[in-house]
């Protein structure tokens, strides 16, 4: 039988509870168990997927097409497992399920309330797709106290009762603060935070205390004491130089034994930590650097481009140096600024979007990388930019454009209404937004003699989509004829899937999102073969 760790935060957000449970189940999979990661998230939407950036950071997208929390890119970049549409719900998702069954008349004409009804929705995705795991990880959003996050923390206090208590462990993840002007660790946040979550039923198993430094023996008995937990699992977590050095500092502190001490389970091997700290060793300690240019709208918004930038930093590894992120608004790069503000660099990427603001700067950001021989990176919405790019510049159509940004142009770029998956024609809808959404894993076939097939090392590859629009096959020719390939494609050869600049040292666009499929312990390829061109390059 699986047994289930339940992770809350308090005092404040962004303590860092998906890492907190992304490192626990590569420590729990080290030592030789099989682990599933879930989220919980209390907003109201459906699924990030139509939210803002700037509301909510990047949106990840699964191998079977769901578009979740970026906490579950946290999660299969530290255990390695692929997350499931079945791994995250929303508050919105548990609403809609059961107003649904309500107009089914699903409920017998009974009164649908918060409890029962919600409850038993949220326990019914806590169990639901597990076989044969013996941890499930579920990270509960947003911070004890909040009225969104009460259902949920309701429900996971019944499903203790359901499944047996010697079945469930709670961990709390806290603030405790250091006051610089009376130089003292406070514990008063961690105290109330817990009477908190104490007064709606949950007594936590383990504290972990998010802090700048080291919490004094006294404080830690403090903890203890106030909070009705064992000295032994008051966890703490100092913050560290690099992310990955998150697995090590937690097994240092034993949380994944007292994890199994409470379960009374034994390990069945030893953790092997050797791996973070040879990426720590090349992280925190580079020998040589790249800079590279992110051209994109929400630079300056840290968890825009999450997954995005941890794929960089992976390529760094790969190359053993580090990657220096050099981010650019492509809102106020102008034509005219080019020279200067990318003189530096030796490598330059343009990032998934929707939408036109922006676009005329990442269009000259293209022009410059292709006419000056650096290695370029396009990603989605980059790779259609550098296809109307080409044809304004090269094929002289300068009325390209894409019909997201308007309807009278040549559309070298256009919106898709069906397309192939598995043998079977997917249709496209205009109901709502998401609805002609490419989502998820698709194949795309790499053509021979091509550098995306020398990358990838294989002519069959697999990867994530996310995005509406799609390269319009009917301009391939002329493309070609002047140099730009289309190296990859969908199988039934409809959808142009990679592109790449002959003539030039390293010049590659795709369709799809690999940033979501690299891991730190397994850069993915294409960024490993992206940051060694910009290495041969620099300046």
């Amino acid at each position: 039988m699986a047994r289930y760790i339940f992770v809350t935060g308090g005092v404040v957000s962004s303590l860092g509870k998906g890492l907190s449970s992304a490192s626990l189940a590569y420590l729990l999979q080290s030592r030789g168990f099989k682990v599933r990661i879930r989220k919980l998230d209390p907003y109201l939407n459906v699924d990030p997927g139509t939210m803002s950036p700037f509301q909510h950071g990047e949106v990840f997208v699964t191998d079977d097409g769901a578009e979740t929390d970026l906490d579950l890119g946290h999660y299969e970049r530290f255990s390695g497992i692929s997350a499931k549409q079945s791994d995250n719900i929303t508050t919105g998702q548990i609403y809609s399920d059961v107003l649904k069954k309500e107009r089914k008349g699903k409920y017998l004409g009974k009164t649908v309330q918060v409890i029962p009804h919600v409850t038993d929705r949220i326990k019914e995705f806590i169990k639901y797709d597990i076989k044969n795991e013996d941890f499930v990880i579920c990270e509960i959003g947003g911070t004890v106290g909040d009225i969104e996050s009460l259902p949920f923390v309701e429900a996971i206090r019944q499903f203790s009762n359901d499944v047996g208590k010697k079945n469930t462990l709670f961990i709390h993840l806290t603030l405790v603060p250091y006051m610089k002007a009376s130089d003292e660790i406070k514990t008063k946040p961690t105290q109330h935070s817990v009477k908190e979550l104490r007064s709606i039923g949950i007594q936590p198993d383990i504290i972990i205390c998010r802090c700048e430094r080291s919490i004094p023996l006294d404080q830690k008995k403090k903890i203890s004491l106030f909070c009705n937990v064992d000295i032994k699992n008051v966890i703490q977590t100092i913050d560290v130089k690099t992310i990955y050095e998150a697995p090590i500092s937690f097994n240092s502190e034993k949380l994944d034994k007292q994890v199994l001490d409470y379960f009374n389970i034994k390990s069945k091997k030893n953790v092997n930590l050797n791996p973070w700290k040879n990426i720590t060793t090349v992280v925190l300690n580079p020998k040589k650097y790249v800079n590279i240019a992110i051209i994109g709208k929400y630079v300056n918004l840290k968890d825009a481009y999450k997954s995005l930038d941890e794929a960089l930093v992976h390529g760094g590894i790969f190359n053993n140096l580090k990657v220096n992120l050099v981010r650019i608004e492509s809102d106020n790069l102008k034509p005219s600024d080019i020279n200067k503000k990318l003189k530096n660099v030796s490598g330059i990427l343009i990032p998934g979007g929707f939408g036109k603001r922006g676009t005329e700067g990442k269009i000259a950001a293209i022009r410059y990388a292709r006419k000056n021989k650096i290695p370029f990176l396009g990603i989605c919405f980059g790779m259609q930019m550098a296809i109307i790019e080409f044809a304004r510049n090269v094929l002289n159509i300068k009325k390209a454009s894409s019909t997201e940004f308007k309807q009278k142009c040549i559309p070298v770029i256009g919106l898709i209404n069906e397309w192939q998956k598995n043998g079977k024609t997917i249709k496209g809808t205009n109901k709502d937004l998401g609805g002609t959404m490419r989502l998820g894993s698709y194949d795309a076939e790499l053509i021979n003699n091509s550098l995306i097939r020398s990358i990838y090392k294989s002519k069959i590859i697999k990867e994530r989509h996310r995005h509406r629009y799609e390269v319009n096959i009917n301009f391939r020719n002329q493309f070609e004829k002047k140099g730009l390939i289309f190296s990859g494609n969908s199988p039934d050869k409809n959808l142009p899937e990679i592109i790449e600049l002959k003539n030039h040292p390293w010049f590659i666009g795709v369709q799809f999102h690999p940033e979501f499929k690299s891991r730190p312990l397994s850069p993915h390829p294409l960024f490993s073969s992206f940051i060694k061109a910009a290495k041969n390059h620099k300046k």
